[in-house]
């Protein structure tokens, strides 16, 4: 069975994720995208069209010295939305980050439009990032 075309477009999108390849993001990613981001750190809050998303990415492999990753443990999709089930670790001083991710997100003609990050520990994803 074939893997559906929005999971494939959540592999292109954790693979660029990865390398650091916005140009491949800024493909995936539709302009006036929404990244949503829960919590109380100074990263929560609500990130619109390129500029922010981006922003919010570089800001958050800033505070973690380069150290952050998603690591991709599974993918769900169906015609509207998809889901990426990931691990994130990080490092940030003396501070570790190590909690799963469920990314939600709406993909419509082909791009990411909205995305939801669901933390497993908010508690710890905010300590983090604070």
């Amino acid at each position: 069975m074939a893997e559906h075309p929005n999971a494939q477009i959540m592999r292109r999108a954790n693979k660029a994720f990865s390398e650091g390849d916005i140009a491949a993001l800024k493909e995936i990613i539709a302009e006036d995208a929404v990244w949503h981001v829960p919590g109380k750190s100074a990263l929560a809050g609500d990130y619109r069209g390129h500029e922010e998303i981006f922003g919010f990415f570089g800001k958050l492999m800033e505070l973690s010295g380069g150290t952050f990753k998603a690591e991709l443990h599974d993918i769900t999709a169906s015609d509207k939305h998809a889901v990426n089930l990931d691990r994130l670790t990080g490092t940030r001083g003396e501070k570790a980050l190590d909690i799963n991710l469920a990314l939600v997100v709406h993909i419509k003609d082909g791009k990411i439009k909205d995305a939801w990050d669901v933390f497993t520990d908010l508690y710890a994803w905010d300590d983090f990032c604070s």
